[in-house]
């Protein structure tokens, strides 16, 4: 299996015909997953924690949309199988835990578009820290499981400036600030320089105004770690900005 970063969005992106468009399309190129293993930006804590694998619930973390995106069902299978797997790849120093908790809406809003039927397994990860480093190599250390069919995905957003948005239409011409990161990104993603990507917060252009926090930008360290060589250009079959937002996302071998 690939391993992808993707910008998820708040739950409208779900009413956005190009990126449904764009996300079924990569979906499509994939093989089919044996089970997912989700990282959002809207789940962090440390030591590492596992969520539900029995019934898999949504945690509705938003406010202020309308009521039918609090309706929204996915109800994937739980994946026990493969959070044993995860505690048996962590080193002794990495302590796992388990909660019950369900799918945030970084994981299960690009699965209602990426696998509508909730037919596959599901396992979210919190991110146990911001730290690219670190990330990167708790992503190699989850990369076996793409040899067993477990699809690794880590789930931000390429910029996340949202105090700095003024229009907030879906279509709102992207600031400078959103443009001139994503250009960056997507050049040092082609060039495979991982620490330049790493060192985003004093390399990029755009800061701190793309990411006056860090959270939507650090999963793309996890995939990063979880490809087969980091510093190989990755696919980035998603680009274009909504709500003036880069939605940015690629794809690793």
């Amino acid at each position: 299996m690939p391993a992808l970063f993707l910008s998820h969005g708040a739950p409208p992106l779900v009413d956005d015909a190009r990126w449904v468009a764009q996300l079924q399309q990569l979906t499509s190129g994939l093989p089919r997953p044996k089970a997912i293993l989700m990282a959002s930006a809207h789940w962090e804590s440390a030591p590492l924690m596992l969520g539900a694998t029995e019934t898999v619930p949504l945690v509705y973390d938003f406010g202020g949309f309308e009521r039918r995106y609090y309706e929204t069902k996915y109800a994937a299978p739980g994946a026990p199988e493969l959070a044993a797997r995860v505690e048996k790849l962590m080193p002794d120093s990495e302590h796992v835990t388990r909660t019950n908790r369900g799918l945030d809406h970084g994981a299960y809003v690009p699965l209602t578009v990426m696998y509508p039927d909730a037919d596959i397994p599901v396992l979210q990860m919190s991110l146990p820290t911001l730290e690219p480093d670190r990330l990167l190599d708790l992503g190699r250390r989850l990369a076996p499981l793409r040899d067993e069919g477990v699809l690794i995905v880590g789930s931000g957003f390429t910029t996340h400036g949202l105090p700095f948005l003024r229009d907030w239409r879906p279509d709102a011409a992207a600031p400078g600030w959103s443009r001139e990161f994503d250009a960056w990104a997507a050049e040092t993603l082609a060039r495979g320089a991982i620490d330049e990507l790493a060192d985003f917060r004093e390399r990029a252009p755009g800061m701190p105004w793309a990411h006056p926090t860090i959270e939507h930008f650090a999963p793309m360290f996890l995939t990063l770690g979880a490809s087969d060589d980091p510093e190989r250009a990755p696919e980035q079959p998603i680009d274009g900005f909504w709500m003036g937002l880069a939605k940015r996302s690629f794809q690793v071998a």
